[in-house]
């Protein structure tokens, strides 16, 4: 298993990997800004406690369940330059500051919330999720694109 992110020691070492992190960093691979990167990562986190991005209809959600969702969930680490899901495209410029402060915040909510919200909730694109299903979701999209930066 991934590391937990609804552990507090996962929570500070995300968080001081995020903070390493400088309006000027550049990826090492891919094309995002680091501020872009940002608002990218905490999509995964509206889409649970937002109604911002349309959810997918019946035929589109049993498709990305069948398709998509074990290589989100597992272990197994996502590739570099991988292709995105139309909501998780960042077009415009995202201010650093105010995005890095939005995603510790949406880490610190979810570890606070803890496994017992999660085992069982409902991903928009997934269905009903464990809370292992959702730790590796979170953690390994958040690991992914922090490595991205080098940090």
């Amino acid at each position: 298993m991934l590391r937990n992110i609804f552990e507090k020691d996962t929570v500070d070492e995300v968080i001081g990997r995020i903070n390493k992190l400088t309006p000027e960093s550049e990826p090492l691979w891919g094309t995002m800004s680091v501020g872009k990167m940002l608002a990218h990562c905490c999509v995964t986190y509206e889409m649970v406690y937002t109604d911002k991005h349309p959810k997918p209809n019946g035929i589109m959600k049993f498709i990305l369940k069948l398709l998509v969702k074990k290589g989100v969930v597992s272990d197994k680490p996502y590739p570099k330059n991988g292709k995105t899901a139309p909501q998780f495209l960042i077009k415009e410029e995202k201010d650093f500051e105010f995005e890095k402060n939005r995603l510790i915040g949406y880490i610190i909510k979810s570890k606070d919330r803890g496994t017992e919200f999660f085992e069982g909730l409902e991903s928009p694109s997934f269905g009903p999720m464990t809370w292992k299903e959702w730790n590796n979701l979170f953690y390994k999209h958040l690991d992914h694109h922090l490595s991205q930066f080098g940090v």
